[in-house]
């Protein structure tokens, strides 16, 4: 199968959560710096999650230049992911609405947890359809970002339920600036 429809699929999914996201949020109650303050913790959780589906549809993009066919295990992983980027601007706007309260944020955290697992077994499944010389598996080798992640989203987790959940948010953006640029290790074997 062409690669093709899961791409152009991929790509609207994206760009509607991205639309939910910025229709969720809120006008000032008013017209002064006050008003706009209020809104702070909203329009920073949209901040996050706009970045972060921005580096998941970059990612995926590049990821996507090396996949030469599509088998069914490709599009039920590929629909793996973005069950759980479909998660987001709920997530995005419970945490922002509630942005002192612990459990959004670790829920938040969960989500984008859940996100990564499901892009790492998308490369896998990838891989796997590929074949163990194929570019996907030369480029990802030693797999530092897609290790270091997971632990890090935990620990985000583990201090917004147990510690202080600003913790958390400083985890969530740790990730998010690793992984701002493209992966590198795919424009290699290009």
């Amino acid at each position: 199968m062409h690669k093709t429809r899961l791409e152009a699929f991929s790509d609207g999914v994206v760009a509607i959560l991205i639309t939910i996201m910025v229709l969720e949020l809120r006008l000032p109650a008013g017209a002064d710096w006050a008003a706009l303050q209020t809104l702070a913790p909203t329009f920073s959780a949209y901040v996050l999650s706009f970045i972060y589906l921005g580096i998941y549809w970059n990612n995926h993009h590049h990821m996507f230049h090396v996949v030469d066919r599509v088998t069914g295990g490709i599009l039920w992983a590929n629909l793996h992911l973005l069950f759980w980027l479909s998660l987001v601007p709920f997530v995005t706007n419970w945490m922002g609405e509630h942005a002192r309260e612990p459990l959004p944020t670790a829920i938040y955290g969960v989500a984008l947890l859940c996100a990564a697992i499901a892009y790492q077994i998308l490369v896998r499944v990838i891989i796997h359809a590929q074949g163990a010389h194929s570019k996907l598996h030369e480029a990802v080798g030693n797999d530092f970002k897609g290790t270091i992640s997971p632990i890090l989203y935990i620990a985000g987790i583990v201090s917004a339920l147990f510690w202080r959940h600003e913790i958390a948010w400083v985890f969530y953006a740790v990730v998010a600036l690793i992984w701002l640029v493209p992966d590198r290790r795919i424009e290699r074997v290009l």
